[in-house]
């Protein structure tokens, strides 16, 4: 089995126009509705499972599309009501394609309120529409201003709740404003800070059972680990109460997926947090969808790279492919599909 932790939702080009048309008005004529029609949700995730069925991907999990969450928008109520007509859209194609695809909510991140806010959110799109995560987007300003980083406890609130709901956390940034960076590069400078903050604080103090992914295999990890590894015994790098363990020992209290597209970084990756730390995710299609000169593949096409890792075993490649997605996510008839195979 192949369940793909990171992938977005494919939908109409009606849906984002209905986006252009909050932006325009900011919100001065209604919520509305984008009027996508259930035979349209259905018409794009066919094209999602073409594209799964052509590498031997058996499950999504699909969320909205981060560059488009729109988070800095003014006013707030812009961010809350295209954040729920895109969870809808996503709850209604996953009713389409039981066994195929699960949804991963967005929240209403606007910037200028606070998590207490969108975890009530969270409880709605994980009770109500049958989520299994969120994204979390670790600069709801876009690049715009200033937001505490994911170690702070301005972020409490939304970490209590997804302890409450047992649910994981993806973390993906959104666009960026501010000139200096595109969003792509955005994602990465994001990952990296959230990595850094989340395990020089006390979050997993507080918050042991918090699950936490980060996307496109951990910004700058494992890369940089060296220097990250000295920044843990660096005194004035240390503010309030940290683990009192390796930064090696502390980077495995996160999940990373293989979001990326060179196979010797994959490698890195794993060898550095191992394989129980890695969920397979592609983002196909996306960024990664096209031709790699050297194999003639897609370079999101990264079953074959893993199959391919003689470093590591089958139970291993088992646990990156589905088992890991598993453990962490409620997938309960999946899980059943499996353990019956076995």
């Amino acid at each position: 089995m192949i369940i793909d932790s990171h992938a977005h939702l494919n939908a109409p080009p009606e849906l984002y126009a209905y986006q252009a048309a909050l932006l325009s008005s900011r919100g001065g004529q209604g919520r509305n509705g984008s009027g996508v029609t259930d035979a349209q949700l259905k018409e794009y995730g066919d094209r999602t499972l073409a594209v799964m069925d052509s590498v031997g991907t058996d499950v999504q999990l699909i969320s909205p599309r981060p560059f488009q969450a729109s988070h800095s928008a003014t006013p707030s109520k812009v961010v809350h009501w295209w954040t729920a007509e895109v969870n809808e859209a996503i709850a209604r194609q996953v009713q389409q394609f039981p066994g195929r695809l699960a949804g991963v909510a967005g929240l209403p991140q606007a910037y200028g309120e606070t998590p207490e806010k969108w975890a009530g959110e969270l409880e709605k799109a994980i009770k109500d529409l049958g989520m299994v995560g969120c994204l979390l987007n670790p600069d709801p300003s876009e690049g715009s201003g200033y937001v505490p980083p994911l170690g702070d406890p301005w972020w409490y609130p939304l970490y209590e709740k997804m302890v409450e709901l047992d649910v994981p956390a993806l973390i993906h940034s959104a666009s960026c404003q501010n000139g200096r960076e595109s969003y792509s590069e955005h994602f990465i400078t994001e990952e990296s800070i959230a990595v850094l903050s989340l395990l020089n604080s006390e979050v997993f103090l507080r918050f042991p059972t918090l699950k936490i992914v980060v996307s496109h295999g951990g910004g700058s990890v494992p890369y940089q680990i060296g220097r990250w590894r000295a920044a843990r015994l660096h005194p004035k790098l240390r503010t309030g109460q940290v683990l009192q363990e390796s930064f090696d020992e502390s980077l495995r209290r996160l999940w990373f997926d293989t979001v990326l597209h060179a196979p010797l970084a994959l490698e890195l990756l794993v060898r550095t947090v191992g394989a129980d730390r890695c969920l397979f995710g592609t983002e196909k299609p996306g960024s990664g969808s096209a031709p790699d000169p050297t194999t003639g593949r897609d370079l999101d096409d990264l079953k074959p790279v893993i199959e391919g890792f003689d470093f590591l075993d089958t139970a291993e490649k088992e646990a990156i492919f589905y088992g890991n997605a598993l453990s962490l996510y409620s997938l309960p008839a999946l899980d059943a599909a499996v353990g019956s195979a076995r």
